[in-house]
């Protein structure tokens, strides 16, 4: 092996619901304005038969584990929380039918995609990209995996998030535009998808803000709960 010029970072493990084995993170996939509700109060309309799901990316060493407490991230003042539906992926694949797109996945988790909104909208409205808002450090949150063996395949069911009590979204996984089988289908054009792969498969509307001192929870029926903190 050769030598390095500093140390290589150890590689990013999300753990999985009552095991000891751990899941080894390779990519995060996001999808971007999954839910009718959620692009409406972005102020965009989204017309599936005109338009294709779009993605953006968060660095797997910026994952973080549910129960964590984060401190407030810098260069924002609109720091928003949004639940998130996540796959994992158990297997390669390359141009994958729906119909096979079930083989390729591992289990399923709870995912917070945590947002400098006011860095997004910012780029949005000048057509940059969208990475000073959603590709930063802890903005990744993952409950522990729950495999497909003990779930079965999960189509439907309730998708929770609360603040400080407070329910702030509530939908259900039947309202994607775009779903699961049909996320792995489109994205496996552009990526030869491989084991370790995890896809946030878009957010609910009630979409919102958090500040120090804030407890974010969730919970996804089948699938299990996530929370995190906001350090004071």
């Amino acid at each position: 092996m050769a030598n390095t010029v500093f140390p290589v970072p150890a590689p990013v493990l999300a753990p999985i619901q009552g095991s000891d084995e751990t899941f080894p993170v390779n990519r995060i996939f996001c999808v971007g304005r999954n839910y009718l509700a959620h692009a409406a109060e972005m102020g965009v309309a989204v017309d599936k038969s005109k338009q294709e799901p779009f993605y953006f990316n968060k660095h797997p060493a910026y994952l973080v584990e549910s129960g964590a407490a984060i401190d407030y991230p810098p260069q924002t003042e609109n720091y928003h929380y949004e639940m998130e539906f996540v796959v994992a992926i158990g297997k390669a694949g390359f141009e994958v039918s729906q119909e096979d797109a079930d083989e390729l996945i591992w289990g399923y988790a709870c995912g917070l995609d945590m947002t400098r909104r006011d860095l997004q909208l910012k780029a949005r409205e000048q057509g940059r990209p969208w990475d000073l808002g959603k590709d930063f450090e802890e903005s990744a949150i993952l409950s522990p995996i729950v495999p497909v063996a003990q779930t079965g395949i999960v189509s439907e069911g309730k998708i929770e998030l609360a603040v400080n009590g407070e329910t702030k979204q509530s939908s259900n996984l039947n309202l994607l535009i775009w779903n699961v089988r049909e996320i792995i289908e489109h994205l496996s054009r552009f990526y030869h998808l491989q084991p370790g792969d995890i896809i946030y498969t878009g957010t609910p509307e009630g979409v919102g803000p958090v500040v120090a001192g804030d407890k974010i929870t969730g919970s996804i029926e089948s699938v299990g709960e996530i929370e995190l903190t906001i350090n004071k």
